[in-house]
């Protein structure tokens, strides 16, 4: 199923709606049963379950009549199902901005862009080694929404089956050294950017 369809379902459910009420505000067992005009059992239920797949948090207590009441709220993961807007906003500020900056220094604020991203993540990495950090990468493009795998035949290469930045890689392909600076950055040693741009994209970042 696509990723798309998936959150459309999942936020048409009993459990979509939940999220839903608790991305305005903390609730308790009680509010989310008048609200659904489900029992507290039912919703305690559904409630069970988003906790374990870490979607919501008990964020407190509320008071009741004979006893204080936890009250829910969403966690930070939960904001990635919820529709963004992201490409097109993207669109237009990779739009905005091409317009202004000439094509070298276009080139020059994306690799800004990926240092500065990379200085979040390189701490620690100076003691590992190239395979160590090689791993370290990985982790982070994936965390990133990337997909990626590491291969070697006779050359060494990151694929990813899917793209981050994918929103605005078609009209932008500039954007794709963001993802080139991070890596040589966290590698420590020259990436270079071999991506295949179109529908699906396929990023492909060979390894020096």
């Amino acid at each position: 199923m696509k990723p798309q369809r998936w959150r459309e379902r999942m936020l048409e459910s009993t459990r979509g709606q939940i999220l839903a009420l608790l991305r305005t505000k903390t609730r308790t067992v009680n509010e989310l049963a008048t609200d659904l005009k489900l029992t507290d059992n039912a919703v305690r239920a559904h409630l069970i379950s988003l906790e374990r797949d870490g979607l919501i948090q008990r964020q407190g207590t509320r008071r009741g009549l004979r006893k204080p009441h936890a009250s829910y709220g969403l966690s930070a993961d939960a904001e990635q199902i919820f529709p963004k807007a992201y490409g097109p906003l993207l669109n237009h500020l990779f739009s905005t901005i091409s317009k202004r900056l000439s094509p070298r220094d276009l080139r020059a604020a994306m690799r800004e862009v990926g240092r500065a991203l990379a200085n979040e993540h390189v701490h620690g990495l100076s003691k590992k080694n190239r395979a160590e950090r090689v791993t370290a990468a990985l982790d982070l493009l994936n965390k990133l929404g990337g997909a990626v795998t590491f291969q070697k035949n006779g050359k060494q290469l990151i694929r990813g089956n899917g793209c981050p930045l994918a929103a605005i890689t078609v009209h932008y392909p500039e954007a794709c050294l963001i993802v080139e600076t991070l890596l040589t950055e966290v590698i420590g040693t020259p990436v270079k950017e071999r991506c295949t741009r179109g529908q699906p994209p396929c990023c492909c970042f060979e390894v020096g």
